[in-house]
C-alpha cells in the first residue's frame, strides 16, 4: 500500500470511531497526537481506537489526543482535515450519528444527552483550571515552533562537526546562516503566535515582536544603559504582544469604524512598540538573564540532587500538564546559550519508562497482551515517544509508573552529576527525546563527551528503572492479577467456539488501585 492510501487508511478508520465528522469541532496536532475538539465525547469508541494499527494511544484531555508518533501524525492530519471536510460536505444537515456499542444498554436521547453533558462537566471543572488554561496557552504559541528548532538544531550541530573537522569550508558559512536565520527571527515569530493565540491579529504582534531584534535598537537608551538588539528575547516578544493585542481590543471598541483600518493598527504598534522599547525589553532582558543564571547555578551547585528531583519528577508534570510551562524556559536557554541544558535531563524520564517496561515483560511472562502491547511499544519508547508505555503499561498497572519515575530520576542524577564537574549537556532544540536527541546534542567540553554522557545517562535510567520496577513494582495481588493468560485455553475454544473467549486483542483490565 503506497504511503498516501496508508496514511487516509488510518484516517479513514480512526473518523468513524470518534463519532464521525459531524462531532469534529477543531483539528490540530502536535509532535506525536492527533488533537481533536469534539462535540460529545460519548460517542468515542476508546478501545476500538486503540486496536487500529497505526494508534499507539489516546489522551482524554482538554481535547481528544490519539498519539500515532512522529512524522505520522503530520501525514494523516491533512487526511483526516480532508475526510471531515468531505462528510460534512456531502451531509451538512445532519447531526452527529452515534456508533452504538450493540453490547450496551440502550439509552433514550435524554439519557445520552444527559450523560454527555455531565461527562463534558466534570472534564471541564478537572482541567479549565485558570493556571492550566495560561500553560496551554502558553504551549500553543511554541509547539508550532518546534519543527523548525529541530530543523535547524540538527542543520547546527551538522555544521559544528563540519568545522570542527575541517571538511567543507565553503559550505559551512551557509549551514551557520541556515542554522541560525531562525533563531536571530524567533522573537517575530513568537510576537505573531501570541497575537493570534490571545485574540488578536497576528502581523501585528509579529510587529511589535520584531522591535525586539531590529538592529537599530542599539541607538537607543532605556533605564541609563543601551539597548541590544534581541534583548528580551522570546519573553519580551510575548509581552510585548499580548500588550499589543489589549492596545488592539481596545482600540476596536472606541475608534469609529471609518477610521479604524488606519488608527487602529498605528496605535496598537505605537503604544506597544513605545512600551516594548522603553520598558518591557529590559525586563524581559534581565528576567531572561535570571533564568539562564538559574539554570547554570542549579546544575553547577546542585549537579546530581538537581538531576535527581529534575529526572524523576517530569512524567508527573506532564501528566498534570505543568510540563508545558518549561517551554519559554528552553526556548529562552537556546537563544542565550545555543542549547538548553535541562532537557537531556528531563528526557531521562523517558529511560525510565523503557527500562520499566522490560521489567514488565519479564514479569508478566504468561500475560500475552500487555506483553504485546510493550514490544510494539518499545521502539517508539527508545526514540523518545512515551506515551505508548505511559498508559497502555504503567499507568495502568499503578506501581510500575512510580518505579519509572526513579528510573528517570537516577539517569537525570547521572547527567546533573556531570554537569556539576563542569561537562554541560544540552540540546540545540526542544521536543525529541531518547535516542532521537542525539543529533541534536551539544555542549561546552566536545561533541564525543557530550554523547558519551547523554548515552551513560540513558543507560542508567534503563538499568534502574528496570530494576526498580523488577523487585519493586507488583504488590503479590497486582502479580497474581496481572499475571496470567490472556489467551483461550484450547478445550475452550473447541467447546464453546472462538467468541466466547478473550482471543489475543483483548486489552489488559486496568485495576482499581495499586
Amino acid at each position: 500500500m503506497a504511503t498516501e492510501d496508508k496514511n487516509r487508511a488510518t484516517a479513514a478508520a480512526i473518523l468513524p470511531l470518534v463519532g464521525g465528522a459531524a462531532n469534529v469541532s477543531s483539528i490540530a496536532h502536535c509532535m506525536t497526537r492527533l488533537r481533536l475538539g469534539l462535540h460529545d465525547r460519548s460517542l468515542v469508541q476508546d478501545e476500538a481506537l486503540k486496536a487500529v494499527p497505526a494508534v499507539m494511544g489516546v489522551v482524554d484531555d482538554d481535547t481528544y489526543q490519539i498519539v500515532l508518533g512522529p512524522g505520522t501524525v503530520a501525514r494523516v492530519t491533512p487526511e483526516f482535515e480532508k475526510l471531515v471536510e468531505e462528510e460534512k460536505a456531502a451531509a451538512p444537515a445532519s447531526a452527529p450519528a452515534p456508533a452504538p456499542d450493540p453490547a450496551a444498554t440502550p439509552l433514550t436521547a435524554e439519557e445520552l444527552a444527559a450523560q454527555g453533558a455531565e461527562m463534558k462537566a466534570a472534564r471541564k471543572a478537572k482541567n479549565a483550571t485558570p493556571f492550566k488554561l495560561f500553560l496551554r496557552r502558553i504551549a500553543n504559541i511554541f509547539v508550532p515552533l518546534i519543527p523548525a528548532l529541530i530543523g535547524c538544531g540538527i542543520i547546527a550541530g551538522l555544521n559544528g562537526l563540519l568545522v570542527n573537522l575541517g571538511w567543507l569550508t565553503s559550505v559551512t558559512p551557509a549551514l551557520a546562516a541556515m542554522a541560525s536565520g531562525f533563531m536571530a527571527l524567533i522573537a517575530v515569530f513568537v510576537g505573531f503566535n501570541t497575537a493570534k493565540e490571545f485574540g488578536g491579529t497576528p502581523i501585528l504582534g509579529g510587529a511589535v515582536a520584531a522591535i525586539i531584534v531590529f538592529p537599530g535598537v542599539a541607538n537607543i537608551e532605556a533605564f541609563g544603559q543601551k539597548l541590544s538588539p534581541g534583548q528580551g528575547g522570546v519573553l519580551g516578544a510575548l509581552g510585548a504582544a499580548v500588550l499589543a493585542v489589549y492596545v488592539e481590543k481596545w482600540c476596536r471598541r472606541w475608534v469609529p469604524e471609518a477610521l479604524d483600518v488606519l488608527v487602529t493598527p498605528t496605535l496598537t504598534v505605537l503604544i506597544s512598540g513605545m512600551v516594548t522599547i522603553f520598558g518591557l525589553m529590559y525586563v524581559a532582558g534581565e528576567v531572561s538573564t535570571a533564568i539562564g543564571t538559574f539554570a547554570d547555578w542549579l546544575l553547577s551547585n546542585g549537579g546530581a540532587g538537581a538531576g535527581l528531583v529534575l529526572g524523576g519528577f517530569f512524567l508527573p508534570l506532564v501528566m498534570l500538564g505543568l510540563h508545558q510551562a518549561l517551554i519559554p524556559i528552553h526556548t529562552t536557554l537556546i537563544e542565550q546559550q545555543g542549547y538548553t541544558v535541562l532537557l537531556p535531563i528531563l528526557a531521562m524520564a523517558g529511560a525510565g519508562q523503557v527500562g520499566a517496561a522490560i521489567a514488565v515483560f519479564f514479569r508478566l511472562p504468561r500475560n500475552e497482551s500487555i506483553r504485546r502491547t510493550i514490544k510494539s511499544a518499545l521502539p517508539a519508547g527508545f526514540l523518545g515517544v512515551g506515551e505508548p508505555l505511559i498508559y497502555g503499561v504503567s499507568l495502568p498497572l499503578g506501581r510500575p509508573f512510580i518505579t519509572a519515575c526513579v528510573g528517570g530520576a537516577f539517569g537525570g542524577a547521572f547527567v546533573g552529576f556531570f554537569n556539576q564537574l563542569g561537562d554541560a549537556v544540552g540540546s540545540t532544540a526542544i521536543g525529541p527525546s531518547g535516542w532521537a536527541l542525539f543529533p541534536l546534542l551539544d555542549g561546552n567540553h566536545g561533541l564525543g563527551s557530550t554523547i558519551a554522557i547523554y548515552a551513560g545517562g540513558l543507560l542508567v535510567g534503563y538499568l534502574a528503572g528496570f530494576v526498580a520496577t523488577y523487585f519493586f513494582g507488583f504488590s503479590k495481588d497486582l502479580l497474581a492479577e496481572f499475571n496470567v493468560s490472556q489467551e483461550p485455553a484450547a478445550s475452550t475454544i473447541a467447546a464453546t467456539g472462538p467468541a466466547t473467549a478473550g482471543g489475543p486483542g483483548t486489552p489488559a483490565k486496568e485495576p482499581a488501585g495499586v
